[in-house]
């Protein structure tokens, strides 16, 4: 994901039904505020009885800084206790309470400080993320809304204002702060994604899918099965079954099970579990075969012998390492060769390069079992 630009973020408790794998439902968009942590262990670090506050601020920033929350707030309120109009004390104080999930009183703190310096830009959106996370949507937006009145380049600002919105239900209104943030930084990953998403919830599909593929290209997985999906459906796309295994693969490989699904489907049909014409079942047979012809385009080093599996190429070459996780997607792409030598490898490994009884290899034996593609495994 080099050269992309990540918000941090957190799932929004906001539940969509689940539909068919192959159509891609969509879940909710992520938010931009850190989720609030339990409290970190206290610090033996005590404030000094009178001492300077802005010693005391400095201290509470450092302990901030290192996740000492309960510290960090021991010396925060002792530098406000000596100078109430300490203005960065306030501000650190408020995330401090924030990072250790009390919501209610960083909402207070932040209120008060903003009252006399609406200026903060930084307290308002630590106030608008805490407002988030009580999911007290009118006030966050209120807030970010003043904040981008003032500055209109936050763009932390209007990512949040985008979750915000599509909490509210406002779609149009989520997707317009999206593409704000990408117009001014197309590489924010996160805002990519949301925007795709919410183009999808608006039953906007065939926008939609530009902005996953993009995602995807950079190594998102959720947006890699959503790409694998619109090329299996061909929506704003040409329907592809090659890229959308392709696509699924990559995404089941970073634990996307969603993606691992779509795969089993197709397997279903070309094995003719599934009730599908002979001519759809011919066509995945040879979307199957496609991809495995394709994996040889990342080895143009190593030399074919037969239709040898290019994990067996691989090993030939004592390169086990490499060959394990490739065997695995040539098997489930559908390789009886490459399944046969897996669960010879599983059983025997190989001398000085391979240990019997690889976990990878396990994990993959008994989903395939599970299919009915391979024996049981203990």
């Amino acid at each position: 994901m080099n050269g992309t630009t990540r918000f941090v973020v957190l799932v929004l408790p906001i539940a969509l039904a689940s539909g068919c794998v192959t159509t891609g439902s969509a879940p909710a968009p992520t938010a931009v505020a850190a989720t609030p942590s339990p409290p970190a262990t206290t610090s033996d670090s005590a404030p000094p009885a009178a001492a300077d506050p802005a010693r005391l601020l400095d201290l509470g920033r450092a302990l901030l800084a290192r996740g000492e929350m309960v510290a960090a707030t021991m010396a925060l309120r002792e530098a406000l206790h000596l100078k109430p109009d300490l203005a960065e004390a306030r501000a650190s104080l408020g995330l401090a309470l924030y990072a250790m999930g009390d919501l209610d009183a960083a909402v207070e703190e932040l209120r008060g400080l903003l009252r006399v310096r609406p200026d903060l830009a930084e307290a308002r959106l630590t106030l608008a993320a805490a407002l988030v996370a009580r999911q007290d949507w009118p006030a966050a937006r209120a807030e970010l809304e003043t904040a981008l009145a003032a500055s209109p380049d936050l763009l932390q600002a209007q990512y949040t204002l985008g979750v915000v919105r599509y909490a509210q239900g406002d779609l149009t209104g989520a997707i317009e702060a999206y593409r704000r943030v990408l117009a001014r930084e197309p590489r924010a990953i996160d805002a990519r994604y949301n925007l795709a998403l919410v183009l999808k919830l608006a039953r906007r599909d065939v926008e939609a899918t530009p902005e996953f593929l993009a995602a995807a290209e950079a190594g998102l997985p959720r947006a890699q099965y959503f790409a694998g999906a619109a090329y299996a459906t061909g929506v704003g796309v040409p329907r592809d079954l090659v890229a959308a295994i392709a696509w699924w693969t990559r995404a089941a490989e970073q634990g996307v099970t969603q993606a691992e699904e779509g795969l089993a489907q197709l397997r279903q049909s070309a094995s003719g579990r599934a009730r599908r014409p002979p001519a759809d079942r011919q066509a995945v047979e040879q979307a199957f075969g496609e991809y495995r012809a394709r994996l040889w385009n990342d080895y143009p080093d190593i030399a074919r012998q037969g239709d040898e599996p290019l994990g067996a190429a691989l090993l030939r070459q004592g390169r086990a390492r490499e060959a394990v996780p490739v065997l695995i997607r040539e098997a489930a792409a559908l390789s009886e060769p490459a399944q046969r030598m897996l669960e010879t490898l599983y059983d025997q490994g190989i001398e000085g390069q391979l240990p019997a009884h690889d976990a990878r290899i396990l994990t993959y034996l008994k989903s395939a079992a599970a299919e009915g593609r391979s024996r049981p495994r203990p």
